[in-house]
């Protein structure tokens, strides 16, 4: 699901993931986005972050902003719907 994608951006870490599946949705603007099977683009990604404390403070902001999208309660409200709504019962 991109789990460590959000527990790092909660953490204030910086991420660089990859542009393929679910992650770039789960990620949002929030990180830097490279073909995962190509290493000179994570190298680059890396050492783009590395020397850029703009981008760092920046990604870092979003991160947070990002991971706060998601939680545990959240995922349970929404389950907990989906469950009402298929055996046909209403709030």
């Amino acid at each position: 699901f991109g789990m460590p994608l959000i527990e790092s951006m909660a953490c204030g870490t910086p991420v660089i993931t990859g542009n393929n599946s679910s992650l770039p949705e789960i990620a949002g603007d929030a990180a830097l986005l490279v073909n995962a099977a190509t290493p000179g683009e994570i190298a680059n990604a890396i050492h783009t972050l590395s020397g850029d404390n703009d981008l760092y403070k920046k990604l870092q902001a979003a991160g947070l902003k990002n991971a706060a999208r998601f939680s545990w309660k959240n995922a349970a409200i929404k389950t907990l719907k989906i469950y009402n709504e298929v055996m046909g019962i209403r709030n």
